[in-house]
């Protein structure tokens, strides 16, 4: 499996920001978002092929019990199935953060599912060379509903740049089941503290009349967009 980094540090999204957790990050990735901040992993990937034995013994160098496999997109690996496994005979909790594309059943104990919105798509980044394919393959709903139904918890995290966007979230949770409110996160897109700061006032109150949560981007705060923090 081709992996980008493994570092030690805090959860900075989610239900469990906060946490410290060990992060693993994938090398690859289906979808080419314009505002990706893991280039590293997606647009460029980068990294060592390790095998699951050597990811579980670096993983095992830090004291945290809280794994987030992430990327790139983790569910695309050949042996996310036999990782999972590994981790979980350990004891180890297990966050997948996935764009909800792709699905094989695997032991996990969050799914951190991210649903990409049209404000993804790579329209003039690279000439729009991979506008028309992101496009096509960003939003699939049957996996979405697979992660909900199946995971022993879920959390669906949108990346959100303009009001207009509640208009396509909106129309992708009809199409779902089984969801409350507080499972629905609300994160404003940004890598910078001034950017996020002038999205967090609306979205906040749009969290406050829906009941979604807003997902701050606590890594950001903590440590500025650096890689391995």
């Amino acid at each position: 499996m081709k992996i980008a980094e493994i570092f030690h540090s805090i959860q900075g999204e989610g239900k469990l920001s906060g946490v410290p957790s060990v992060f693993v990050r994938a090398s690859g990735c289906n979808l080419r978002c314009t505002w990706c901040d893991t280039p590293y992993a997606s647009w460029e990937p980068e990294g060592d092929n390790l095998s699951v034995e050597q990811i579980v013994a670096c993983v095992g160098k830090f004291s945290s019990m809280h794994v987030v496999l992430t990327g790139g997109e983790p569910m695309i690996m050949a042996e996310i199935g036999p990782l999972c496994d590994k981790l979980k005979a350990r004891g180890y909790h297990i966050t997948m953060e996935t764009a909800g594309t792709v699905y094989e059943a695997v032991k996990i104990d969050l799914a951190s599912v991210s649903p990409k919105l049209a404000n993804s798509t790579p329209i003039e980044r690279e000439g729009g060379r991979f506008a028309a394919t992101h496009e096509k393959n960003r939003l699939n709903p049957d996996v979405i509903q697979q992660f909900i139904d199946d995971a022993a918890g879920f959390q669906l995290k949108f990346v959100v740049a303009a009001e207009n966007d509640l208009q396509e979230i909106d129309a992708l949770l009809a199409r779902l089941k089984c969801w409350t409110p507080a499972d629905v996160l609300l994160m404003p897109e940004g890598t910078d503290s001034s950017t996020l700061g002038s999205r967090a006032g609306w979205i906040t109150e749009i969290c406050k009349q829906r009941g979604f949560r807003f997902c701050p981007r606590l890594h950001i705060a903590l440590f500025g967009n650096k890689r391995g923090t």
